[in-house]
């Protein structure tokens, strides 16, 4: 028996790295998670055992997946009873967000962040696109960052085509397994690209009919590359549906919430109508961010089933 790591899943086979060599496993029939609604038992990320075919040297069979240290998981489609995972055991996620062409709605932003705190992942927010903006579109990043920035996310602004611009990014995914996520168009494969040229991942353009990128990463794939940076890139994300968080557990996922809720009238208060709310007073003051709060009630209201039109 072997002990190697996903780096790609296509459906029936998956590519396992395992002593620096790569074998096309399939899953063993018996092989289930303990969920059976995900819809796959084998992601990217994922540590696993498996076993050599008799007759080929390159091919095994996957027997057993490891317990997974975290994973990013969300609703396959609108009203889905699915969902997806889309990676496992990973250090750190970098959203890549664009303000047009195409536009990260701050719902968007938000659910992930949401989903990233509940499986305690460090999130990083990257503005790209930066060259192309025009001074008031700036002026509109300067907020957005300011907001993020003001509850504890890291935040950058670059150019990917830029390698000094992409570098304040580089370096922080040293000695670590790095998630790339975002809309497709936003640049995250020209991001992996820019850092490490010789993979030539293919790139997207955007669709004239929609202002829309268009999928070129079809299925989530993890890189080595220099600095023992590992690198798992994604496919466009339209829609991100919430998994296994309870409406009255989504208060618990906004930081600023945080150091507001003790001053709350109500142990549980859920911040929405009750009185003497703490978070609805700094609301109120402007201490909190406007939007941060809209998708919060967004959450509690639609309960995971909000997606881009």
């Amino acid at each position: 028996m072997k002990k190697g790591i996903i780096y790609k899943s296509t459906g029936i086979w998956h590519l396992v790295k395992s002593e620096n060599i790569f074998y096309n496993c399939r899953i063993k029939g018996k092989l289930r998670l303990h969920n059976s609604k995900s819809t796959s038992p084998v992601v990217v990320g994922d540590r696993v055992n498996f076993v050599l075919d008799i007759e080929s040297n390159n091919q095994g069979v996957i027997i057993e997946v490891q317990k997974r240290s975290n994973h990013i998981i969300r609703k396959s489609v609108k009203l889905s009873k699915q969902f997806q995972v889309i990676a496992s055991n990973i250090d750190q996620i970098f959203l890549i967000i664009t303000l047009n062409y195409p536009i990260t709605f701050t719902q968007f932003i938000d659910r992930i962040l949401v989903t990233a705190e509940a499986y305690k992942i460090p999130l990083n927010l990257v503005f790209n696109k930066m060259d192309l903006y025009s001074p008031s579109e700036k002026n509109e990043i300067k907020t957005l960052k300011k907001t993020y920035k003001s509850i504890g996310y890291k935040c950058f602004k670059i150019s990917a085509l830029n390698k000094d611009s992409v570098n304040k990014v580089s370096k922080l995914m040293k000695k670590k397994v790095n998630m790339i996520i975002g809309h497709s168009g936003v640049g995250k494969s020209t991001l992996i690209n820019t850092i490490s040229p010789n993979l030539m991942i293919k790139t997207s353009n955007i669709s004239d009919l929609h202002k829309q990128g268009q999928h070129t990463t079809t299925y989530s794939e993890m890189f080595d590359l220099s600095d023992d940076i590992k690198i798992i890139d994604t496919p466009g994300i339209k829609g991100f549906g919430l998994v296994d968080i309870d409406s009255n557990e989504i208060k618990n996922y906004f930081p600023e919430f945080k150091n507001l809720k003790e001053n709350c009238k109500y142990n549980n208060c859920l911040h929405l109508n009750e009185p003497d709310c703490a978070v609805i007073n700094a609301l109120k003051q402007n201490k909190i961010s406007e939007s941060r709060y809209k998708s919060y009630l967004n959450l509690i209201d639609e309960n995971s089933t909000y997606r881009i039109k």
